[in-house]
């Protein structure tokens, strides 16, 4: 073999060796991973450390600080700037209960001292009054807390003929139960109020025209609730006033329900 030939193979022999190691190299080439780090303003907040039931009295270590973003801070919540709250807050009753992790406003506790539990509970404008009530006339004992109810009077009447008959009306319709007895929520996974006793009340929110018609019902007759559907808790007409005492005394009773006229006949 000629000594040129020679000198070529041996050119392409470390040619091709270069070219192998430099794609060898291209394909192992670790990546460069490039890390960008984003800065969000925030700041601390007063959370819920726990769930808070309706009335309960909370302590410091109810409470808790989360990180929030700065943009998310709603007025009410109390930051990091206003950490002396946290303790000015304890001894306070929950007007609503809260979930743990839900920011804490000074709306949503009350001191102890500045009125009672329902009180806090009860919206600005409406009254809470109680009536008398046994399982046979409010749904078995099946009626709770924060439930909507109809308020029926059933009372006897004297008719132009001399006989006595009992008539029934509504008085109330969609009313928000407050309590039952000293009971104001519900307990978790419980399915009927705490009627041990022979009689118990119910306490209603109603307003200021209807405590008075409710507190006259009761020197008339016997009260019943009537235990609505949760559908109805944002139905029109929420709240509303029957015409039971406002109406001629007869033997039968013209009640308004829903926009139409019913009667409910007594019985002799």
């Amino acid at each position: 073999m000629k000594r040129a030939q020679v000198i070529g193979i041996l050119i392409a022999g470390v040619a091709g060796v270069a070219a192998f190691a430099m794609m060898n190299g291209m394909v192992n080439q670790k990546k460069e991973t490039i890390t960008k780090q984003v800065v969000i303003n925030s700041t601390e907040v007063l959370v819920a450390a726990k769930d808070i039931g309706l009335g309960e009295v909370v302590a410091e270590h109810h409470f808790t600080w989360q990180k929030w973003p700065l943009d998310g801070v709603k007025p009410g919540m109390i930051t990091e700037s206003r950490s002396s709250q946290m303790h000015e807050l304890a001894g306070s009753i929950a007007r609503s209960p809260i979930i743990a992790g839900e920011p804490i406003t000074v709306h949503k506790l009350i001191k102890a001292g500045q009125g009672g539990v329902v009180a806090a509970i009860l919206p600005s404008g409406f009254r809470a009054v109680s009536t008398r009530i046994e399982p046979r006339t409010a749904v078995g004992g099946l009626i709770l807390p924060n439930d909507h109810v109809d308020v029926i009077l059933i009372r006897s009447l004297r008719s132009r003929s001399g006989k006595e008959d009992f008539v029934a009306d509504t008085l109330f319709r969609n009313v928000r139960v407050l309590a039952i007895g000293q009971q104001i929520e519900a307990a978790t996974g419980k399915r009927a109020a705490d009627t041990s006793g022979s009689t118990t009340t119910a306490t209603l929110e109603l307003t200021p025209r209807q405590a008075e018609l409710l507190a006259l019902a009761n020197s008339m007759g016997e009260i019943t609730l009537s235990l609505r559907s949760v559908a109805d808790l944002k139905a029109d007409g929420q709240n509303e006033t029957g015409n039971a005492l406002n109406r001629e005394e007869t033997n039968s009773v013209s009640v308004l329900r829903y926009g139409a006229k019913s009667r409910a006949y007594g019985v002799n």
